[in-house]
C-alpha cells in the first residue's frame, strides 16, 4: 500500500491589485508567459486566467460610476441648491 502525505503549504493569496498588474503585465507582451512566471513567481496558466478575467471584466469598469465621481455628483447638486 502506497501511503501519500500531504505537505502543509497553503495556497498563496494574491491581491486584487497584484493580479491586476500582472494581467496587465500580460497584456502588453512585452515578456513571455514563461518570463513573466518567473518575475512573478506565478504558474503561466494562472497568468492567462487572469489575463482573461482581466479583458472580460474590463468593461464593467466603464459601465458603473467610481464611488468618488458619485460623491462628486451628490455634493455638486447639494451646493447648487443653497
Amino acid at each position: 500500500m502506497i501511503n501519500f502525505t500531504r505537505m502543509n503549504t497553503s495556497r498563496k493569496k494574491h491581491s486584487a491589485a497584484f493580479k491586476a498588474q500582472v494581467a496587465i503585465e500580460a497584456i502588453k507582451e512585452q515578456e513571455t508567459l514563461s518570463e513573466l512566471s518567473k518575475r512573478f513567481g506565478i504558474h503561466p496558466q494562472m497568468i492567462s486566467t487572469w489575463k482573461r478575467e482581466f479583458l472580460s471584466r474590463s468593461p464593467e469598469i466603464f459601465s458603473t460610476k467610481a464611488p468618488d465621481e458619485e460623491a462628486e455628483k451628490k455634493e455638486s447638486r447639494h451646493c447648487m441648491k443653497r
